[in-house]
This record gives structure tokens, C-alpha cells and sequence, in this order.
């Protein structure tokens, strides 16, 4: 399921052989529900299962017997089930011997570190542990006194679980640790990172559990509205994300204090913070608790430019890109270009029946956007092309046929190398900022594909072998960036 070792590392040389000035990832929280990145258990933590065993070896914090019996698995997927169980036990290997075998210095960064981050990683590490003795139970189903945060049964809890929370401190180190070296090596090849947060977080997750306050959860501790979107591209019935809604009311109060302390975590990570669903800022769809799907939600209005100033003000420049793919409005792109964040501009959607060409033609995008041939949550450009994927949105087939003949007509080639066309538009646009996705340089179909919003299961299991990464390839997409003056 990838780590943050001497692959990561050979990604960050290959980049800069290409030519490349971005690398972006997704959220890198520890994921919860379908193992999806946009269902964090915390979005301050750190995901530890990307914890490299190969640096670990170098530290001397585990040794290469231990690895003996870690199972063989797939190249093509990831089995999350397997994959998780046999790496938390290499994990728990390594705390129990942590305090024993770590250096002097990496102790005494230890130390430091839960220190620094005592203000997320307290809570963090006793809803882990209270979550493990409740055999990964949802908060909401756990003894109701500590679900209800009654203090003299945290203290207990602690005093009860002081292992495990040890534990889940020394993984957070160890993530963090791993995860800074490798953005330094980056920096080193010119390469900055760009990072991702969802606006929303998860109803199982340290934040909704440690500030209720913040959240629309009522007394049985269920969300009494919900996140999602209308219908859409992606889903006749809209997408109901389930994700708890803001109490903006009481976030404004606060002086937006829990935002900024998110936004300032995630730019100690990464250079650019990608924000998923940044139209909630203006407006966000609000579903009933109890409704199935998003059909019935209403627009509601979101704290609009207040939160952005009062961010700035306290962080200074925020190098946000701004989500703004759905449904957007006037209103939306004025408070977009109000802090003169960079939007996003998918070719995929440029196609579409429904488009409008002049708007979303790439020679007239504005200079302050990104471009992107497809992204996390579209098919790859070849599976889209060849429609292959029959569930992936809401297209017909005759709007599939339509959307072939227009991209045909617009790149002027028979769509043999439909990727590389896509590819060339993307980088020989008008956009300051273009992002290929992997998939796409490698010319793969729908098989590769990463994600498809709104379906619970079976997605983020993609893994990148470097034989499909060609010579070829390296130099073309080089040549390419050389040919768009992106090559500095």
C-alpha cells in the first residue's frame, strides 16, 4: 500500500528527471471508513501505515527477521485487510521496543515532538486507543461515558490505556519524522508539494468526538445533518457524504481557532494545500440525518470571506488551491478570486455536451488556475475516452459518443494516443499550474482507475509498478513540459 521509503524517494528522482515541479498526494490522514483519505480518524494525524520498514532498518528500530513472514501480496492492488493487519503488527514490534532500541537523539526528539503537538496528539492517541479496546467500534457505540467525554472516565482511560497511547505518540513521531525527510528530498530536486484536505471530516474521527461543540451532532451523538452534493456527474441521486456540517456560528466565535490550526498543520507538511470542496466556504448542500440519499438537502449559506480573512491574518500568504469543480456560482468564484486562490480546470469536463466551449476552453483559461487532464475521482483519460467504465457518472452513451466526437475534433487526431493529446492540451495551456495524474503518462485504462465518487467500497486500491513507468515516457512528458516553456 506504498510507504514513505527508498520508493518514495526514487518517485521524488524520477519527477526531477522528468522535468516535474509538483508532486500531489492525497490526504494523508489516517484513514477510517473504505479506506478512503476523505474519511480520516484525525485530520491533524498522520496516516502511520505509510510508515517505511526500510528506514526503520536504518534506524535500528527493526530488524530484517521480523519481515520473514510478512505475506506476499499483489502488485496490480491493494488487499487493505491483509496489508493493514501484517504492518500493525511489524508496528507494534517496533513500539515495544522503541524506548529500548531508539537513539538518544531520536528519543529526545521525541520528546519534543509530543510536546509541540500536545494541542491534536493527546486526544489523537486516546480515541485510537479507546477505539482499539472497543475492537474498532465508531465512538458513537463505545461505553456511553467516554463517547459522552465524562472526565473522570477519560482520566481512568488514560491511566488504563498509558501503552497504547505511548504507542500511538511513537507512530506519530515516526510518520512525521519519515514524512519531513522525504519533503526535504523534495525540496532539494525543486520539487514542492502539493497537499490535499477535505472541508469536511469524518463523524468517526478524534475531531468530531474531542469538539463537539463544533459540529451539528445531537444528543445520540448522531450527525443531525449531513455533507454531500445535488445531483450531479457523478451520481443521478446526488452523493451524501455523511460527513457531520460546521456549527459556523460557534467556529466564528472561536476566532475560527480550530481551522487555523488545521490549515497551519497542513502547511507544515506540504507547500500547496489543495482544498477539497472549497464552494462549502460559500454555500454547502445540507441533508437531513436521516435521509438515504442527497436529493433532499437544501443549500445553506457557509462563512464565506470571514474564515479566508481571519486565516491570512493569523498565517499569512495561504498558498490554497481552491476545489471549485460542481456545482459553482457567481458568488463562489468571486469569493475564489476575492484571496486570489487558483481554481481547477478538468479537461474531462470540457467535452461534455452540457459545457460551454468558450468557457472551458484551455487556450482562454485564466493564467491563476490548474489544469488537470483528470483527477483522483475521474476515470484515467483512456478508460474515459473508451467509455469503459459503464458506472463511473451519469453519462448516457450517446453523450459518451458526442463527448469523442467534440475531443476528436478539438485535438485534431485519430485518438490512438488519446492521453498524450489530453496531456499536450493540459500543458500547452493558458493555466499558471498542470497536473497529470500518473495514470495518464502510463497510458492506462479504467483498471487503473483510483476512485469513483459515491460508490462505498472497492476504491483507492491502485498500485503503480515502475515497469509500466517507460523510458519513453519519462522523456516524452519531459519533452512536453520543454515545449510549454513549463521547464525552468
Amino acid at each position: 500500500m506504498g510507504s514513505l521509503g527508498p520508493e518514495a524517494y526514487r518517485f521524488a528522482d524520477t519527477l526531477k528527471e522528468m522535468g516535474q515541479h509538483l508532486w500531489q498526494i492525497l490526504p494523508l490522514g489516517p484513514t477510517g471508513y473504505g479506506n478512503s483519505p476523505y474519511q480520516s480518524l484525525s485530520t491533524f494525524a498522520g496516516n502511520h501505515l505509510l510508515i517505511s520498514f526500510d528506514l526503520l532498518m536504518q534506524a535500528g528500530l527493526l530488524s530484517k527477521s521480523r519481515l520473514r513472514k510478512f505475506p506476499k501480496l499483489s502488485d496490480d492492488a491493494v488487499n487493505f485487510g491483509t496489508a493493514i493487519s501484517a504492518r500493525t503488527r511489524v508496528l507494534a514490534t517496533v513500539c515495544r521496543s522503541f524506548l529500548r532500541k531508539a537513539s538518544y537523539s531520536m528519543l529526545s526528539d521525541f520528546e519534543e515532538f509530543c510536546v509541540t503537538n500536545a494541542d491534536w496528539l493527546d486526544e489523537y492517541a486516546l480515541f485510537v486507543s479507546i477505539k482499539a479496546a472497543h475492537n474498532g467500534r465508531p465512538w458513537t457505540e463505545w461505553d456511553p461515558e467516554l463517547a459522552s467525554r465524562k472526565p473522570s472516565r477519560l482520566r481512568r482511560a488514560t491511566r488504563e490505556l498509558k501503552t497504547s497511547i505511548r504507542n500511538a505518540k511513537i507512530l506519530q513521531y515516526l510518520f512525521f519524522n519519515q514524512w519531513c525527510r522525504l519533503r526535504s528530498y523534495c525540496h532539494k530536486s525543486n520539487v514542492r508539494l502539493i497537499g490535499d484536505i477535505p472541508i469536511f471530516v469524518a463523524h468517526d474521527s478524534a475531531d468530531v468526538w474531542a469538539n463537539r461543540e463544533l459540529f451539528y451532532v445531537n444528543k445520540d451523538r448522531q450527525p443531525s445533518v449531513v455533507a454531500g452534493v445535488p445531483p450531479d456527474y457523478f451520481s443521478a441521486t446526488g452523493q451524501r457524504w455523511g460527513n457531520p456540517l460546521y456549527r459556523w456560528e460557534v467556529h466564528e466565535e472561536t476566532g475560527y481557532a480550530w481551522w487555523i490550526k488545521r490549515m497551519r498543520k497542513s502547511f507544515e507538511l506540504v507547500d500547496i494545500v489543495r482544498i477539497d470542496h472549497f464552494r462549502g466556504f460559500e454555500a454547502y448542500w445540507e441533508i437531513p440525518g436521516e435521509e438515504p440519499t442527497a436529493i433532499n438537502g437544501k443549500w445553506v449559506k457557509g462563512p464565506g470571506d470571514r474564515i479566508f480573512y481571519t486565516m491570512r491574518e493569523a498565517l499569512g500568504n495561504l498558498p490554497i488551491i481552491a476545489e471549485d469543480l460542481g456545482v459553482i456560482t457567481a458568488k463562489v468564484r468571486a469569493l475564489r478570486d476575492k484571496f486570489n486562490f487558483p481554481g481547477m480546470q478538468v479537461l474531462q469536463f470540457m467535452f461534455s455536451p452540457d459545457s460551454e466551449e468558450d468557457e472551458f476552453s484551455p487556450e482562454s483559461f485564466p493564467e491563476n488556475c490548474v489544469c488537470y487532464t483528470g483527477t483522483h475521482d475521474n476515470d484515467t483519460t483512456v478508460g474515459w475516452f473508451r467509455g469503459d467504465d459503464k458506472t463511473d457518472s451519469t453519462r448516457s452513451e450517446n453523450e459518451k459518443i458526442t463527448e469523442r466526437k467534440a475531443v476528436l475534433a478539438h485535438v485534431k487526431t485519430d485518438g490512438s494516443q488519446i492521453h498524450w493529446d489530453l496531456m499536450q492540451l493540459a500543458l500547452m495551456s493558458s493555466a499558471n499550474l498542470a497536473v497529470i495524474p500518473l495514470q495518464d503518462i502510463m497510458g492506462l485504462g479504467s483498471e487503473a482507475r483510483m476512485n469513483v465518487p459515491g460508490r462505498p467500497s472497492d476504491n483507492w486500491r491502485w498500485r503503480f509498478r515502475w515497469e509500466q513507468l517507460l523510458p519513453e515516457s519519462r522523456q516524452q512528458i519531459r519533452d512536453l513540459c520543454k515545449e510549454a516553456n513549463r521547464i525552468h
